[in-house]
């Protein structure tokens, strides 16, 4: 069964930067697109970003240029650097494996001062 576990969630203050890491395991993950998902309270999960096998990114607009999503084949393990962190931006963030329609727990983003 496909795992996904994140990390790096946190509480920072607005303007402020953090990391997400979703390690994958028991999956081909090299060729998958890999996603991040948030959902804050009382509204629907929305995509946040993509990146395809070929490494290929999309961006939700409210967090282009300010979030970039990567990967790492040989450690199986996606990330979203998230900065100038906007209380708007307070989510659970989810990893999602497409290929496999998998999801990780989730990891909570507080920004607040």
């Amino acid at each position: 069964q496909v795992q996904l576990v994140e990390s790096g969630g946190g509480l920072v203050q607005p303007g402020g930067s953090l990391r997400l890491s979703c390690a994958a395991s028991r999956l081909a993950f090299s060729i998958t697109t890999m996603d991040w998902y948030r959902q804050a309270p009382g509204k629907q999960r929305e995509l946040v970003a993509s990146i395809s096998s070929g490494g290929y990114t999309n961006y939700a607009d409210s967090v282009k240029g300010r979030f970039t999503i990567s990967r790492d084949n040989a450690e199986t393990t996606v990330y979203l650097q998230m900065n100038s962190l906007k209380p708007e931006d307070t989510a659970v963030y989810y990893c999602y494996a497409r290929m496999y329609r998998s999801w990780g727990q989730g990891t909570q983003v507080t920004v607040s001062s």
